[in-house]
């Protein structure tokens, strides 16, 4: 069995600011059948665990700090297992969730994960978050059976535009530009982007739209 993708949706809230949004998330699952990583275990420990299954789980990766995020990190590690790994840069938004704590591992720009067949690199994007992560699979296999180049983008990219920069540790301009450089020079046109929100999309679909967001600002 080649290694594929897995998408969880759960649903939960967002508080950061003194406000509190419903929100659905997008948790990705990345393995085969004896061993996963899991980006961004949000919400419902419960569900994650059902998707996981049996299987072992490698790691749990962290695109950034945002509560609908990280909330159910720790719950899911204790059931699972898998170290969790954070930018550090992020580390103020860890602790306004998880105080007293740490994550196991601090990921660095270019860290590599294998699971199955398959590697996931991070590609450090800040703008959403400081330390906003995307991880990027050359080839990974979706629930459609098709094969292609595969990138996990957190909120950074959604079909549609950048992640949101109005809040706190965050900042449009770096958002733009992690966006140029380091996905739509960097990454190829047939690219699947899987987004921490919503719909997935394409790097082709979305690069000839950058000058439009940056028109229209934040």
């Amino acid at each position: 069995m080649s290694t594929s993708f897995e998408n969880l949706v759960t649903s939960g809230t967002f508080s950061l600011d003194g406000g509190t949004w419903d929100v659905d998330n997008n948790i990705w699952i990345i393995g085969d059948e004896h061993e996963v990583i899991i980006i961004d275990p949000a919400h419902d420990a419960d569900a994650v665990a059902n998707a996981v299954g049996q299987r072992a789980v490698s790691a749990i990766l962290l695109t950034h700090g945002h509560d609908d995020h990280i909330s159910q990190a720790l719950e899911v590690q204790k059931r699972l297992g898998g170290r969790i790994h954070l930018n550090p840069e992020d580390q103020m938004l860890w602790d306004a969730v998880h105080e007293g704590t740490v994550p196991d591992v601090h990921i660095s720009d270019g860290d590599v994960f294998t699971v199955g067949d398959a590697t996931l690199v991070a590609i450090h994007t800040p703008g959403h978050s400081p330390g906003s992560t995307c991880f990027y699979s050359e080839s990974l296999t979706g629930p459609d059976g098709t094969t292609q180049p595969v990138l996990f983008s957190g909120d950074t990219l959604f079909s549609g535009g950048p992640g949101a920069t109005g809040r706190s540790y965050s900042s449009f301009e770096t958002i733009i530009e992690s966006i140029r450089t380091r996905l739509f020079q960097q990454l190829p046109a047939e690219t699947l982007v899987n987004t921490g929100h919503g719909p997935s999309t394409t790097i082709g679909t979305e690069s000839p739209q950058l000058q439009d967001w940056i028109d229209r600002g934040e």
